[in-house]
């Protein structure tokens, strides 16, 4: 979705115009009875990160007891639906995160994940928003299947989608906020990549449009299904607001990994290279 109202507007006027624009589209997911819904990155407000405006701060709300994660809940159990809700968190005054809450299909919050690795590079300002989430890569056993969160940047890094199919992820959404440049080159490479070497689906999901007064590029849309195999199954358009919506067959994650095996294959003894510090 491109972003509703202004960026002059106060973090709640733009929360709740997103929140607006949202409500049909999820009541329409309801009646195409769609099993596990996400959004966008940070989905209620701006990609605010070209700046460094403290004003940004007020965007951030509290998970579970924050308005957006609850009034999620109460969607979630109207339409039998989990909901994944990416959102800014405040854990205390001055403690913000990139998150996302995790309803299942009852209304009953089960948890959230913390986007772990935070850019720093000229447009993409994030640790002067986020704090880095320190997790053990959860997995929701939800309703429908067992689900996992990698937020935008977090998808350069294989470590983070390996752990996370590890802990039993069949489908791994990631919700993102990218624009054209060197990024749109990726965006077709490293989540089918990431799905062929975990066996698991992905559902790669983008904003769309450009946003002023930084207009730092176009966020080219095109969110995605991607299946154990790395095949695209599913795409959405570059620049229209959109519900994509698609049925994933479950059994393939067991049939890729039995027949590719690679989890039985791996050497984590001979890896310690990639935790030692350096």
């Amino acid at each position: 979705m491109s972003l509703k109202g202004s960026t002059e507007q106060s973090p709640d006027e733009i929360r709740q115009a997103m929140i607006d624009a949202h409500l049909p589209y999820i009541e329409e997911a309801g009646r195409q009875g769609v099993q596990v819904l996400c959004f966008q990155e940070v989905f209620t407000q701006p990609y605010f990160c070209p700046s460094q405006d403290r004003k940004w701060y007020d965007a951030a709300e509290e998970i579970p007891n924050g308005p957006t994660t609850q009034l999620m809940c109460e969607l979630a159990k109207k339409h039998k639906m989990v909901i994944v809700v990416p959102i800014y968190e405040q854990e205390i005054t001055g403690v913000y995160y990139n998150a996302a809450a995790v309803i299942d299909a009852d209304g009953t919050y089960l948890g959230k994940y913390r986007k772990t690795h935070i850019p720093q590079v000229a447009g993409f300002w994030e640790k002067f928003f986020f704090k880095p989430g320190v997790s053990d890569w959860p997995v929701f056993d939800t309703q429908y299947c067992k689900l996992g969160v990698y937020i935008c940047y977090d998808r350069h890094f294989p470590e983070g989608w390996r752990a996370l199919a590890l802990n039993g992820a069949e489908y791994i959404v990631n919700p993102s906020a990218t624009v054209a440049g060197l990024s749109e080159h990726l965006w077709k490479l490293e989540q089918p990549a990431s799905a062929v070497a975990n066996g698991c689906y992905i559902g790669a999901i983008n904003r769309v449009g450009r946003e002023m007064p930084w207009d730092i590029g176009e966020f080219y849309g095109q969110s995605y299904f991607v299946n154990p195999r790395g095949v695209i199954e599913k795409e959405a358009s570059r620049d229209q607001d959109e519900l994509i919506v698609h049925d994933m067959d479950m059994s393939m994650v067991r049939e890729v990994r039995n027949t590719w095996q690679f989890f039985r294959d791996r050497r984590p003894s001979t890896y310690t290279r990639l935790t030692d510090g350096n």
